[in-house]
């Protein structure tokens, strides 16, 4: 019995998605999916519903590359509303604790350092990590008492770009893992006035900015579905990029390992390789030799 044949087309690329707030993850890539018709499709790092801002989506071959856009420095700015803390850490939860008092500004800016660098932080009940197999959030939301350990993240900045004893709003630069409601559950704990995240918004990731996104509108009904769709190297754009022949690519493309040569040959490290504008296959440098672990297929 022969197979039905797909009617979908084939896509290769990145979309920057402006995600909106009250949509999943799960439901803007769908949209994204549909729109372009596209076989395959996947995003590079998970966006709460509350939050808004950039959302990588990565269609066909672009998919090999979303591990190096999700491994990528985040942006987020926030604002925290002080007073109380809720069971998931932002406004979508209930209420746990209450305070009647408010931070002054030189308080937060005091503790703030404590926040940066390499640090441990607990990540929030209602979070996606799994436990014995099973989300977090899951768990939570099913009455277990979730006991989350303290992992190891690297906050690059953390500053107050605006302030009131009742809310104030953060710019924060960090690594792959660290999540804001914790940021604002400890802050507000320390200050003993409790707090929670009522607004975010991802402003960077990996290689991609504000200015690289679109919104499902302008994709959708203003007919830039093609000016919003980069390139499936744009995802490979923070790695070192080695130039080789037609030759030496389909070799890479066989899985063959190549010896890369001149002055300016990268010694060791990930980088990939690129043939008439076309990425052909990314792996590590090892004595002088690239050794492909995946292949694009790609014409170059």
């Amino acid at each position: 019995m022969s197979q039905k044949k797909s009617n979908r087309a084939v896509v290769d690329g990145w979309v920057v998605l402006d995600k909106p707030v009250g949509m999943t993850s799960t439901q803007a890539v769908s949209r994204l999916k549909r729109i372009y018709n596209a076989q395959k499709a996947g995003h590079a790092g998970t966006l709460d519903p509350l939050a808004s801002g950039i959302l990588p989506v990565a269609f066909g071959e672009a998919t090999k590359t979303v591990p190096f856009v999700q491994d990528g420095e985040k942006a987020y700015r926030f604002t925290v509303r002080w007073g109380a803390e809720t069971n998931t850490d932002d406004s979508d939860g209930e209420i746990a604790r209450v305070s009647e008092k408010r931070p002054e500004r030189a308080d937060i800016e005091r503790l703030l350092p404590q926040f940066i660098g390499d640090i441990l932080q607990t990540p929030p009940q209602f979070s996606a990590i799994k436990i014995a197999g099973e989300r977090a959030y899951d768990l939570a939301r099913g009455g277990a008492q979730v006991e989350l350990k303290a992992r190891a993240v690297t906050i690059h900045a953390l500053t107050i770009e605006s302030f009131s004893p009742e809310e104030t709003v953060f710019v924060m630069e960090c690594g792959k893992g660290a999540y804001v409601r914790a940021i604002a559950r400890d802050l507000g704990r320390l200050l003993t006035c409790y707090g929670h995240v009522t607004a975010l918004r991802r402003t960077r990731v990996g290689p991609f900015l504000e200015e690289d996104s679109f919104t499902l509108d302008e994709i959708e009904t203003q007919g830039m579905a093609a000016d919003a769709l980069l390139s499936v190297e744009a995802g490979l754009s923070e790695l070192p990029c080695v130039v080789v022949d037609r030759d030496t690519a389909a070799r890479l493309r066989r899985g063959g390992s190549v010896i890369l040569r001149g002055r300016d040959a990268p010694h060791g490290g990930v980088v990939y390789a690129a043939c008439g504008g076309a990425p052909v296959a990314f792996g590590e440098v090892v004595e002088g030799a690239l050794v492909p672990s995946r292949v694009f297929n790609l014409p170059f």
